[in-house]
């Protein structure tokens, strides 16, 4: 395990012109956590991850 945790999981198909997890994970980054918006090709989802490391060992 690298450290990494989901915190939340988008569909890739969102209505045009709506970026539900970049709107989720700045409002994280206004918390002062520190996320990141990811793609997980398997599944075609967006994830809000936050922690360290690389990849997401899943």
């Amino acid at each position: 395990m690298n450290g990494r945790m989901v915190l939340e999981r988008f569909p890739a198909g969102g209505p045009r012109g709506s970026w539900p997890a970049e709107e989720f994970a700045q409002a994280r980054r206004k918390e002062g956590q520190t996320v990141e918006v990811v793609m997980d090709l398997t599944s075609d989802t967006f994830l809000v991850v936050v922690g360290g490391g690389s990849d997401l060992g899943e």
